[in-house]
């Protein structure tokens, strides 16, 4: 099975656009959203409908829970915060409801699949570097661990940072963000795994970001969120 692994959609149509082309180029069986299909960007009924019809496998995102409880965005930046209040004002009831249903965690062919962190992922902890990913392989059994949140492409084995997937240890990997990348690399990124030969590739693409960014500026949305794009923090 070949598995696409989506994650960090923010909002940006012209992103998801162009992510689901290049899939549809790499023979996929399946495509997984890991959440954060809103928030910043300016598009959000649309994304959470093309996720939706593209996508069997949806785990919840941290701007997921707080589009449908504004309390565990507390701890959000001002512009983050000022994006979900817009997003709640603008999305359709319809997909409020969908919200609410995500699961929080999802495993399939024995992998795992979590927005955050599998160490209580409704407290959406970020793993950034080694040692917050040697905790984090204690909280799960399976031999991968996909997870989004930092926007950053990422991969751990169990002794630190790795760059390549092999069947003799077990990994945590981040497929970094589709709609706003924070690596200072403003391309897209998601994942492509094999099943049948173990191996994964990061996928990376420029898209139409001066579009998305325009659209963030014509809203009332924080004009930084659009300008970010624009450099990739």
């Amino acid at each position: 099975m070949r598995l696409a692994i989506i994650s960090d959609i923010h909002s940006n149509l012209e992103a998801l656009k162009k992510a689901l082309e290049l899939i549809d180029k790499h023979s996929i069986d399946e495509i997984v959203c890991l959440g954060d299909v809103i928030g910043y960007g300016a598009n959000p009924n649309e994304c959470m409908e093309l996720v939706q019809r593209r996508c069997n496998i949806i785990v919840k995102g941290n701007h997921e829970e707080a589009v449908i409880n504004i309390n565990t965005a507390d701890d959000f930046t001002d512009n983050a915060r000022s994006a979900i209040v817009w997003t709640r004002k603008n999305l359709s009831s319809e997909h409020l409801e969908f919200i609410k249903s995500l699961p929080l965690v999802y495993s399939i062919e024995n992998i795992l699949f979590v927005h955050a962190s599998p160490c209580k992922p409704a407290e959406w902890r970020y793993i950034f570097d080694d040692e917050e990913a040697a905790q984090s392989f204690r909280c799960f059994s399976e031999p991968l661990c996909f997870v989004g949140h930092t926007h950053m492409p990422m991969l751990f084995s169990p002794d630190g940072w790795a760059d390549r997937v092999t069947k003799s240890e077990r990994f945590i990997i981040n497929v970094g963000s589709i709609g706003q990348p924070r690596d200072r690399n403003i391309q897209l990124s998601f994942g492509v795994l094999d099943t049948d030969t173990w191996t994964y590739e990061n996928i990376r693409s420029p898209y139409d970001v001066e579009t998305a960014a325009s659209k963030i500026l014509k809203t009332d949305l924080p004009p930084k969120l659009g300008h970010r794009l624009l450099i990739g923090v």
